[in-house]
């Protein structure tokens, strides 16, 4: 799932720059290509412009030849969006002579809109023609001297520049679309197989998890290998520093035991000494505190375990027959129903410690009859993580609710004449919250006391 989460990022991530680059690439593309249009078109009116001037410097004879020769029949169609315009500004009233399609209008002088003068003493910009066209526009002054001083404009439509630009753009478009396409299509293709081996190692770790394999397995690329490799040391050396730390609370338990014992044995040889009354009664509290820390020392070190499942169905069933023949004389019948496929997520030693004591508790307690279940659930439809409800029903006496609380404290009992130290419920209670599990104590349907374990399930 993480794995397939990593690939959705990855792909939109790549996506979306893909797209950024696209788009960038597409507009600078656009400008270079409008800006080259627009060089093509000003060279164009360059040369009509050239002509113009060089025939007002170079006047013919007859006035109504002026210009002699453009060589572009749309200078003679009316409004055809290409125009030039001559006018003497020396005079007071300013002489104009303009190309048949102005007809009777008069171009604006870029020189007027404020476009600023190009280092080869012509300007070109945008104006405004007649009928609201919008023309590209070069003009330049002339010095002739005594023969006067004129500016020359020449221009042309400008839609030229749009549709052409338009058309590139269609072009672009297209051949981008077509890009994004194929490279969005060639990035799922290295997400889904770039992350394979990442996918490949999660299941692998939850494969782990779940207790189903020890190690990573399989064949990596080189970019994935050395991370299996140290996630195989990582575990192996967990399982090193377990066993050592298991090695250490075992040799500690014995190197404690033994003096507590001769303690107790001299306390004993004096019995009637106070001092020795003393020093066994804080012995033996000594005793069980070293039981208490050792047995959580040993705990901790079980649970730290990476992998390890055990079947609740085998264990159920065995100590049901274990506790039957304890009980016997009693005659306690132990009814089971556990499901199969229910897994607990931990050491099978734990497991049967702790329904171990329950069942023993619920046999003393009970007067005829125990239910043992035990099922696998998933408390939150939303998350795929299960859990072991295992219920210990008894047909006893019961315990009300301030009792439940008293029975729950480590070693305390209600009732001396059954056999036991008082410490079974608060030792399973103490070991299913180290696995991030939990006890509670209700009312069973038999009658007497039922007491539900919850465990992580696998």
């Amino acid at each position: 799932m993480r794995a397939n989460s990593l690939a959705l990022r990855l792909f939109f991530s790549a996506a979306t720059w893909t797209v950024v680059i696209l788009v960038i690439t597409a507009v600078v593309l656009s400008s270079v290509y409008r800006a080259a249009v627009e060089r093509a078109f000003d060279r164009r009116l360059g040369v009509y412009l050239r002509t113009l001037v060089a025939d007002v410097a170079t006047p013919d004879d007859s006035a109504e030849k002026f210009p002699q020769s453009l060589g572009e029949p749309l200078f003679e169609l009316p409004l055809s969006g290409w125009y030039w315009q001559v006018s003497r500004v020396d005079l007071p009233k300013p002489d104009v002579r303009s190309s048949r399609s102005l007809w009777d209008s008069t171009l604006s002088h870029l020189e007027e809109l404020g476009v600023s003068t190009a280092p080869g003493g012509s300007r070109q910009g945008y104006a405004e023609g007649p009928e609201e066209q919008r023309l590209r526009m070069v003009e330049r002054t002339i010095d002739l001297g005594d023969e006067g001083r004129y500016l020359v404009t020449v221009a042309g439509d400008a839609a030229e520049i749009d549709d052409e630009t338009r058309a590139f753009d269609r072009a672009l478009l297209l051949t981008f679309s077509i890009l994004a396409g194929v490279l969005l299509l060639i990035t799922t293709f290295q997400v889904r197989f770039g992350l394979a081996p990442l996918n490949r190692v999660s299941q692998g770790l939850a494969a782990i998890r779940s207790g189903a394999a020890e190690r990573l397995e399989g064949r990596f690329p080189e970019e994935i290998a050395p991370l299996a490799r140290e996630t195989n040391a990582l575990l192996d050396a967990n399982r090193e520093i377990v066993a050592r730390a298991r090695t250490h609370v075992g040799n500690l338990a014995h190197a404690l035991k033994t003096p507590l014992s001769v303690m107790l044995n001299e306390a004993a040889t004096h019995p009637d000494n106070p001092i020795a009354d003393k020093m066994r009664e804080q012995t033996e509290i000594m005793r069980d505190q070293v039981a208490r820390h050792l047995e959580r020392a040993r705990l901790a070190t079980r649970i730290t375990v990476i992998g390890t499942v055990t079947e609740v169905r085998p264990v159920v069933t065995a100590l049901a027959r274990t506790m039957e023949k304890i009980h016997h004389e009693r005659g306690v019948t132990i009814e089971v129903d556990a499901a199969e496929g229910a897994r607990f997520r931990g050491e099978q030693q734990d497991l049967e410690e702790m329904i171990g004591n329950l069942v023993d508790n619920a046999c003393k307690w009970g007067q005829s009859r125990v239910v043992v279940e035990a099922f696998s659930e998933r408390p939150d439809p939303a998350d795929e993580r299960r859990v072991v409800r295992i219920l210990v029903d008894d047909d006893g006496p019961g315990l009300s609710p301030q009792q439940r609380e008293q029975v729950a404290r480590r070693g305390r009992r209600l009732d001396e004449t059954k056999p036991g130290s008082g410490l079974g419920l608060s030792i399973v209670m103490e070991l299913a919250t180290l696995y991030g599990g939990g006890l509670t104590l209700g009312s069973a349907p038999i009658g007497g006391l039922r007491v539900e374990l919850v465990l992580p399930g696998a």
